[in-house]
């Protein structure tokens, strides 16, 4: 058996998240569809995480087995051929059978882009908040996910999860233009909703809704509740995967 690892790109604009949905139409389902019709085989796909509805991928990464060998260039090319213009492959490429598109990677790096002046050709890919923030508090605020371990306090309900530990290495607000900033955050794994729930806090703590110290009671009381709202998926982009 031959294993090959995707590298692709997506806007999940359509889409019920990553993860194929009894209810609604996928990235995965739309690859796999794709794929297999090619092959001329069932081709089932695994990805490195699953993303919520509406969420963007700039880079993810997946993989599927295979008995016989793949001409990768010519099946590239085929497949974007075929995928709709919203799903991107960048590359296809053999990989020992032992990698694993999700338990092999060590990191995941997201972003959440936001804009404070309204600007009609920001809206579809960044989230509009038209009040002042004040961004050095907020990044306060994000340098105390470095030393946090337990983010269950940003799991959403009812998550079906073993675990609720992570270990976040970078997590920072970065100014792209005087109404621009995206927040951008790296762990070995995130859980349900955690980066938008993540967000939604550290812009309580912009707005002066909460202070630094109450933000870090939050984090450490481990009650969803407790937590800000849950921002909008539009503006989430899953930017890389480090193996």
């Amino acid at each position: 058996m031959k294993r090959y690892f995707i590298y692709l790109a997506y806007d999940g604009t359509r889409y019920h998240g990553w993860q194929i949905q009894p209810n609604g139409i996928s990235v995965q389902e739309t690859i796999q569809k794709c794929l297999s019709i090619l092959l001329r085989q069932p081709i089932e796909i695994t990805g490195a995480g699953r993303t919520d509805a509406g969420v963007h991928a700039r880079l993810m990464v997946a993989h599927f087995d295979r008995d016989a060998s793949v001409d990768t260039g010519q099946l590239t090319y085929r497949l974007n051929k075929m995928l709709p213009q919203d799903i991107s492959i960048y590359r296809i490429e053999p990989v020992s059978e032992e990698m694993h598109a999700r338990f092999s990677a060590v990191s995941r790096t997201y972003r959440y882009y936001i804009h404070t002046s309204k600007n009609p050709f920001e809206r579809h890919y960044s989230h509009y908040l038209g009040y002042k923030l004040d961004f050095p508090l907020m990044n306060q605020a994000a340098h105390c996910l470095l030393n946090v371990e337990d983010f269950k306090a940003f799991c959403k309900a009812g998550a079906d999860v073993k675990t609720t530990l992570c270990h976040v290495t970078q997590a920072k607000w970065v100014q792209t233009s005087s109404t621009t900033w995206y927040f951008e955050i790296t762990a070995n794994r995130f859980l349900r909703n955690m980066v938008r729930a993540v967000v939604g806090t550290l812009i309580d703590v912009g707005r002066g809704k909460i202070t630094l110290d109450q933000f870090k009671k939050i984090v450490l009381s481990g009650t969803r509740s407790d937590a800000g709202e849950s921002m909008p998926g539009n503006a989430l982009f899953l930017e890389d995967i480090q193996y």
